[in-house]
């Protein structure tokens, strides 16, 4: 259980690495449109720092596997959660993104919900799944899939609007997050197929799942979406967005689903709770709007002021 601590430790890094350096090659590119994806892919493919970038986050989906084999859903989102710090440290120090009062003290948030849950897991009672019936995962996830594309397209829509004010991409980080999260459950039934026994029977049954399907679809959309949404808002406050949702959603849907039981211990129960609480509050701290820049008048407008004094 506790390498499996490790593990969900190691994909934080993997993965606020990963958007990291996503976002500084996007910064550098021209500006891309979900609206032209195969534009969008020929971009982003042909910068090798963002090919860096998506090896990182890659390899983060293979901590993710070892994660789901050995702790609880609820457990292993709230450690993932904790990514937060690290992504506004990274974004801080190589994009210069400047960060809020609100998201310095989400830090500390952060830093004490992970304290709790990872204080909350105890070895040997905490059960972990390894499937789910089939129809309830797509009861859970299809209608999610279809929320999270009608919120981001009302976000670019309200995007283009004119006299609007800044946006932080919220709206965007919540609509990826969905998608993430369906992901999420995808990897998680996964994870439940790997074995070192009978690996064809293994795959065979893996096809007839559809956690396959479900990676497929939202790495396509995701990829999209994410990108675009990257180049336009900071990753200091969308990806932290995304991530607590992603989060909220696995450990909520993804525990019922999956038929996990939450902690027996009246302490366990207590800190596993309240450091997913504490974590999911932060998604509620993140300022909606950022700065307006400040204003500077023309030339003109300083002679034409100095003149009527």
């Amino acid at each position: 259980m506790w390498w499996g601590v490790g593990a969900a430790l190691l994909a934080n890094v993997l993965y606020s690495t990963g958007f990291v350096l996503e976002k500084r090659a996007l910064a550098a590119l021209p500006q891309i449109s979900v609206r032209r994806p195969a534009h969008l892919v020929r971009l982003v493919a042909g910068s090798p720092l963002w090919l860096g970038g998506s090896l990182a986050l890659a390899a983060g989906f293979g901590a993710q596997l070892a994660v789901y084999r050995t702790l609880p859903i609820a457990a292993a989102q709230a450690i993932f959660v904790s990514g937060l710090v690290l992504l506004l440290l990274l974004s801080s120090a190589l994009l210069g993104e400047r960060t809020t009062g609100r998201e310095r003290y989400a830090i500390g948030a952060i830093l004490a919900a992970l304290l709790m849950v990872v204080l909350s897991l105890r070895q040997g009672s905490d059960t972990v799944s390894k499937g789910a019936p089939a129809a309830l995962i797509l009861g859970v996830c299809v209608p999610t899939l279809a929320a999270g594309l009608l919120l981001y397209g009302l976000a670019e829509r309200r995007t283009r609007r004119r006299h609007r004010l800044p946006t932080t991409g919220v709206e965007y980080g919540v609509a990826v997050g969905l998608l993430y999260g369906v992901s999420s459950l995808a990897i998680k039934g996964v994870a439940g197929y790997l074995t070192t026994d009978r690996l064809g029977a293994a795959a065979l049954h893996l096809l007839a799942s559809p956690y396959p399907y479900l990676l497929l679809c939202t790495g396509g959309f995701g990829l999209v979406m994410s990108q675009a949404a990257l180049q336009r808002c900071r990753a200091s406050l969308i990806v932290p967005v995304c991530s607590t949702v992603t989060c909220l959603f696995t450990a909520v849907l993804g525990t019922l689903a999956f038929g996990e039981s939450l902690p027996r211990e009246p302490v366990a129960l207590a800190l596993r709770l309240t450091g997913t609480l504490l974590a999911v509050s932060v998604l509620l701290l993140m300022p909606k709007h950022d700065d307006p820049p400040p204003h500077t008048p023309s030339p003109a407008k300083e002679l034409a002021d100095r003149e009527a004094r």
